[in-house]
């Protein structure tokens, strides 16, 4: 299994309305700019998105790939791991919430992703970094919005 990378964002939103940001799917092509299109193609019992196909274009990487997720039933945190991809072998993923009172919540995003293309660790942490700190900064940014 591929190396972990993780990384925290405080923002000012309630945990409830961080995760109503994550869960919406069909939005994220609004706010996350690598996030060209996304599809719902199967959802839980809960109504909760279990598996989503994104097409992803972030300049010289762009791929295709269906994400299977999993929701913690206390609302704070959800996992994901990658069903099926063109540029990866592996992707495992979680966002996980803690609510810090007074309408703060601290973000904490953990990323593995195995390319299907060898690469240097050093410079797939640092890839795997970049997507991470974006992402965190589009999330807290729609979350307080």
């Amino acid at each position: 299994m591929a190396e972990q990378s993780t990384q925290s964002i405080e923002v000012d939103a309630e945990p409830s309305r961080v995760m109503a940001v994550i869960a919406d799917f069909p939005a994220y092509p609004e706010w996350a700019k690598a996030v060209r299109e996304t599809e719902v193609l199967d959802t839980d019992a809960g109504g909760r998105a279990k598996q989503v196909k994104l097409t992803l274009d972030a300049g010289p990487i762009k791929d295709v790939y269906t994400l299977e997720y999993d929701w913690d039933e206390d609302g704070l945190g959800v996992s994901w791991h990658l069903v099926k991809g063109q540029m990866q072998k592996a992707q495992n993923g979680r966002y996980a919430l803690a609510d810090l009172g007074g309408g703060r919540t601290r973000v904490t995003y953990t990323l593995s992703v195995e390319l299907a293309l060898p690469m240097i660790g050093l410079l797939r942490r640092k890839a795997e970094k970049m997507v991470m700190d974006t992402a965190l900064k589009e999330l807290k940014k729609r979350a307080e919005g």
